[in-house]
Order: C-alpha cells, then sequence, then structure tokens
C-alpha cells in the first residue's frame, strides 16, 4: 500500500478494487453516499473527477488533470471523509443541493434566517439522522443554504462562522 501525501493532490481510485492507499474513498463509494444520503443521481458526477489532497478532504473538478498533481487547489473541496460520519461541504450542498430529494429539511424564512445566523433549533423531522441539506425557498425554487446536523430532534448549523449572517 502506498502512503497519503497530503501536500498534493491524488485522484481517488475508481473502485476498491484500484484502491493504493489505505483509508482512501472511492470514486464509486463518494457518488453512493451521495445518491444514498440524499438522492442526487450518480450521472450528476459522470463529469467530473475526485481527489484527496490531506487526510480524508475530497475535492471535485469538472474535468481531468495528471495525477498526482502538487497545486493549492483543485476544483472546490466537496466532502470529508476518514472520519465516522462523512461530511458534505457548503460549497458542494449550494451546487448540487437543488438535485437532492432525500435528507433535505426546507426551512420556512424564520428557520432559515435562524440556521444561516449559525443558531441550533428543534424542528421535528421524519428524516434519518446525521448531515442533511438545509434548504429554503427563494423566487419559487427551492435553494441550498448549507449544512446541519440533525440528532435528537435538533438541527444544529454548521455553517461556518466566516459566512454566517444576520438576515
Amino acid at each position: 500500500m502506498s502512503e497519503n501525501d497530503g501536500q498534493r493532490f491524488d485522484r481517488i481510485p475508481a473502485t476498491e478494487d484500484e484502491r493504493e492507499v489505505e483509508g482512501r474513498a472511492t470514486r464509486e463509494e463518494v457518488v453512493d453516499w451521495w445518491e444514498n444520503r440524499f438522492g442526487i443521481p450518480a450521472e450528476t458526477f459522470a463529469d467530473h473527477t475526485f481527489w484527496e489532497k490531506g487526510a480524508g478532504k475530497i475535492w471535485i473538478f469538472a474535468g481531468d488533470a495528471p495525477s498526482p498533481i502538487s497545486i493549492e487547489g483543485l476544483g472546490m473541496t466537496f466532502l470529508r471523509t476518514r472520519q465516522e460520519h462523512w461530511k458534505p461541504t457548503t460549497d458542494a450542498v449550494q451546487r448540487f443541493g437543488r438535485l437532492a430529494t432525500t435528507n433535505v429539511f426546507e426551512l420556512t424564512e424564520e428557520q432559515a434566517g435562524r440556521f444561516v445566523a449559525g443558531e441550533d433549533q428543534e424542528i421535528p423531522y421524519d428524516g434519518d439522522w446525521g448531515y442533511v441539506i438545509a434548504a429554503h425557498e427563494i423566487a419559487g425554487e427551492r435553494e441550498p443554504i448549507g449544512v446541519g446536523l440533525y440528532v435528537y430532534g435538533e438541527l444544529k448549523s454548521t455553517v461556518p462562522k466566516g459566512r454566517q449572517r444576520s438576515v
């Protein structure tokens, strides 16, 4: 098995059979996770490549590049793996969350305002516990706001402090 080099981007392997770095997620696992967790169709990611930089920080890139590659950024951060529960990034949810059909909280205006301010809220929900997409209707369309963590009847805002707003 090879070692992970946290200073460069390595394309993640397509399948488990192609895995060379222990613990590295595969493309198949990443795409399946988004499809199973949020109902986002696998074909959504057909023209994208996935990369790991650091320990479990998965990036998505709409295109291709040589692997490995030593650069500062490639596409956008997409998913955190190598932890007990995989966590989608705010950027990924805002980019792809419109396609989600499961584990989406559709928040009222008041709830959405509290969410973007970083507040936790008690909200009844019949879906799965864990990371969810928080969304709000804007101009007649459901717009993903960010990532929440739903446990014990409470929606916890994971909006990064630098992106929190009082609205």
